[in-house]
């Protein structure tokens, strides 16, 4: 899950607009960073700044233990926005006043799901420092997500815990089995609170943010949402597009779609595009081996699982693609001890490729959000031939850290997919998204109906960019408060 950013994507280490004119682009050097220019577009036909909201009806109070000079508010919502006259749950807000004469604020949230807005905004200030020059910052606790994930706002009492991602089942029993086995994992959290286990979708959290904009005083809303948190951002640009002044997609996936098993597809195909690029460094640093070993690997442990010195632990063909692709997916600095990993696991042991840390196995949380967010196997016909296509695609990694391999967690679950997938619908004002390797490709599919919309992207490793890459922190700072677009291509 997240590093600095508290809880990220799940087990799933992959994510990935409609382009508008834009001048022929420059390159120019922002640090050490190289930024494509151009004619920047200002999206605001009159004023560009922010409206001031309206007086807030929040009270405002010093958070529990801040050492930031960070204000908390309590705020009341409906666990069921269905019923909206119905049981109240608390959530908790945090806001840093901004430093010079606020023009508004952005809510930001930093995915997870799950996670805690106010603990991670006490950790990373200075992220911040820049735009509160000018902006409020304003985030929350996520509900359902309380104690266990360093929460204030309400929570689902429930044994949070982290899970091996199933094995595929081989036939009707190995699915009745699974079946089984994750309802059994889902059933304790569900008992405790059966209304809010039910609503904790990214479409739940999205009508909580439009609480928190009305909240506020009513202005437009600007947003800023990491890895899962994207989910929430285009979920609010579905059920409330009229209420949004700027919006960033940072390192997220595409939600935004009317053709699921194609999104899947374009997952495998960038893991697979992860390790190609893993072995085309190889061909000049003296692993020119690696790419044959591989394939060999990947098809023996199809037979038989590759033992390791660790007790109980074997890595089959998905354990050694997921792990593997992990390594693949950080860079250079890590790719000489995968090609050792790889060779290793060629002469009978995969020690290498057991974690240093956690669980041994490839392993998600317990999915009570992404089993109401994601479409899962009907039977074990569709999931059966969705695994064969994305394994013809993606000969090298399969459905290895793909949501087809995730919602294996969700077969059996005892509540219903409330939030599925889904376009966008006209009259969304351009959004702007970001991302390094396959992340800034899944979040331009996601904004491809989105006239206007750009997305930054790094040509390099790393999930999200706003806390990490100076060049993207400065466009989207200024997207938000200028409404300046950065131009089609910006590479950061």
């Amino acid at each position: 899950m997240l590093k600095p950013l508290a809880v990220v994507l799940t087990a799933v280490l992959v994510t990935y607009g409609h382009p508008a004119a834009a001048a022929t682009p420059h390159t120019t050097t922002i640090g050490d960073r190289t930024a494509i220019t151009g004619e920047s577009r200002t999206l605001a036909s009159s004023a560009t700044l922010p409206t001031p909201p309206a007086k807030s009806s929040l009270t405002w109070q010093p958070c529990p233990n801040d050492k930031i000079g960070m204000a908390c508010a309590d705020l009341q919502v409906p666990v069921d926005w269905q019923k909206p006259d119905g049981r109240k749950i608390t959530l908790k807000l945090g806001k840093l006043n901004a430093t010079g004469t606020s023009e508004g604020s952005v809510l930001v949230s930093y995915g997870g799901p799950g996670g805690p807005g106010i603990a991670t905004t006490e950790s990373v200030p200075d992220w911040w420092t820049r735009l509160r020059e000018r902006m409020d910052i304003v985030t929350w606790d996520t509900r359902g997500y309380g104690e266990q994930f360093g929460g204030l706002s309400t929570g689902l009492a429930c044994l949070w815990t982290r899970l091996p991602i199933p094995e595929a089942p081989q036939d009707e029993a190995d699915f009745g089995r699974l079946s089984d086995t994750d309802r059994g994992y889902a059933e304790p959290c569900r008992r405790k609170d059966p209304e809010l286990f039910a609503n904790m979708s990214s479409a739940d959290q999205a009508r909580d943010m439009e609480a928190i904009r009305k909240a506020l005083g009513g202005a437009k809303l600007n947003y800023y949402g990491a890895s899962y948190a994207g989910f929430y951002g285009q979920d609010y640009a579905r059920l409330f597009p009229g209420q949004i002044r700027t919006m960033v997609l940072d390192g997220t996936w595409n939600h935004s779609t009317a053709d699921w098993p194609r999104e899947l597809e374009e997952m495998a195909k960038s893991n697979d595009e992860a390790m190609r690029r893993f072995f085309t460094w190889c061909a000049t640093h003296d692993c020119q081996d690696t790419p044959g070993l591989w394939r060999k690997l990947i098809d023996r442990a199809r037979r038989m699982p590759i033992p390791t010195t660790t007790a109980n632990v074997a890595y089959d063909t998905r354990d050694l693609q997921s792990l593997a692709l992990f390594r693949a997916r950080q860079g250079a600095p890590s790719w000489p001890a995968l090609a050792k990993a790889i060779r290793k696991a060629d002469k009978g042991d995969a020690s290498d490729f057991v974690p240093a840390q956690g669980l041994r196995f490839p392993d998600q949380s317990t999915p009570v959000t992404e089993c109401l967010d994601w479409p899962r196997y009907p039977n074990l016909k569709e999931l059966t031939t969705t695994d064969a296509r994305l394994r013809k695609i993606a000969p090298l990694t399969g459905t290895a850290n793909t949501l087809a391999s995730a919602t294996l967690a969700c077969i059996g679950w005892p509540a219903a997919v409330t939030n599925p997938p889904a376009l966008l619908p006209k009259g969304v004002p351009p959004i702007l998204g970001a991302g390094a390797w396959g992340e800034s490709d899944a979040v331009q599919r996601a904004l491809a109906t989105v006239p206007g919309s750009t997305t930054i992207r790094h040509d390099g490793p790393g999930h999200t960019l706003y806390g990490f890459n100076p060049c993207a922190r400065d466009l989207i700072n200024r997207y938000f408060t200028d409404q300046t677009m950065p131009p089609q291509n910006t590479q950061c």
